[in-house]
């Protein structure tokens, strides 16, 4: 008897346990569809991680040695191959590459060599589009061609979407943004003690939380948003505050180093990094959320924390726009948080002291109760789920 379940693979450069905006993607979207079978063909990254294993509903095929530099080459240029034997038992449906990245190449070597199936390209890029092309200098054709190639092309936002027609897409673009386990997020659903916890960090009763959550690299700007903690004062009086930093990165020796320069030891804190899983907790001790990108295709993290009714500060790059509307381009029915200026540690102490200031209390409890009923309403994952379902099935 014909099987007739729907199979799709996927191309993706990294998957669990490396854990990005773009990883818990797919995995949110794929666990959601039970009614097609998924395989991923990604890097092995690690010697430790098994060369095949089932992750929620997609068999994950990791190809290379576990160097990351090597694997991630060796998936561009031959993951292919390891598709092609697959093909002839599955019998494909449709390509899926997340990203325009090492498994963008290689869905796209697989596609030349399967033309008759359709190819869906997931643009979750958050790096600048400068340095994106720059990297991609020595193989710039190719990389073109993933774009043009595409029978259709799904972004995270708005800004990817101008991003896929500059670089020459032809296809149909559709913007479906990631989503948020709102009920993960939502603080009232947390059986613990916020006091005992902050206690727990080392952080008083009166000292206020300031929390980011970034990967420590020059994209982030959390460097802008130290420097801003050495000036969060009204007038006089030094508010009492602590920055929680979670996450780990090339920059963190630097950040480091720019803490202690600035004598602001005692309120930052280091926390590395905490599992994706655990960030409700820290969230719910938390005043102001903020990250004040440089670029950004969309942030989930952003979401996260409006989720859990926390304020947030961010920058107006990327895909930031599509969900976050400020004072001076919304009525107070409209706002989700607040704008700072990129790169201006002024500007981003200025929007934290207008959070933290009880005077603003009725409205920044009303730009928080936006923010999550926006959330809750159009960045489910259930409802995003049957949006991608709809695009694989029209493929």
């Amino acid at each position: 008897m014909e099987d007739k379940t729907k199979k799709i693979i996927i191309f993706s450069t990294a998957y669990f346990p490396f854990v990005g905006g773009a990883e818990v993607a797919v995995k949110e979207i794929t666990d959601r569809i039970l009614d097609v079978e998924f395989d991923m063909i990604t890097a092995r990254l690690e010697r430790k991680l098994p060369k095949f294993e089932r992750i929620g509903n997609i068999n994950v095929y990791r190809v290379g040695f576990g160097c990351p530099v090597i694997d991630k080459c060796y998936l561009a240029f031959c993951g292919y191959r390891i598709a092609g034997k697959l093909q002839k038992e599955k019998k494909y449906q449709a390509i899926w590459a997340v990203m325009a990245s090492y498994g963008g190449l290689a869905a796209l070597s697989f596609k030349k060599r399967n033309k008759n199936i359709p190819f869906l390209l997931t643009l979750q890029e958050g790096d600048d589009f400068k340095h994106i092309n720059n990297r991609a200098f020595l193989v710039r054709n190719k990389f073109r061609d993933i774009f043009r190639q595409a029978n259709y092309i799904q972004t995270i936002s708005n800004y990817l979407a101008d991003w896929g027609k500059g670089m020459g897409a032809a296809c149909p673009i559709e913007v479906v943004p990631n989503g948020v386990d709102f009920n993960k997020f939502s603080i009232f659903n947390f059986q613990f003690s916020i006091n005992d916890f902050k206690k727990k960090l080392g952080i008083s009763e009166s000292e206020k939380v300031i929390i980011t959550i970034s990967r420590l690299v020059k994209k982030n700007g959390v460097g802008d948003l130290i420097k801003a903690m050495s000036q969060l004062r009204i007038t006089n009086y030094e508010l009492p505050v602590k920055l929680l930093i979670c996450g780990i990165g090339e920059e963190e020796k630097k950040l480091k180093n720019l803490v202690k320069s600035l004598n602001i030891e005692n309120k930052v804190l280091f926390l590395g990094h905490v599992p994706h899983n655990e960030l409700p907790k820290y969230l719910a001790i938390s005043d102001v959320f903020c990250r004040p990108s440089l670029s950004e295709g969309l942030g989930n993290v952003f979401l996260e924390a409006m989720a859990a009714g926390v304020p947030v500060v961010a920058t107006p790059v990327g895909g930031i726009p599509d969900f976050l509307f400020d004072g001076s381009s919304a009525g107070s029915e409209q706002v989700t948080g607040w704008f700072c200026e990129v790169k201006n540690s002024a500007s981003i102490a200025e929007k934290i002291k207008y959070i933290l200031d009880q005077k603003n209390y009725a409205s920044v409890k009303k730009a928080a109760d936006n923010a999550k009923e926006m959330v809750e309403r159009k960045y489910n994952w259930n409802g995003i789920a049957v949006k991608m379902k709809e695009i694989f099935t029209n493929l």
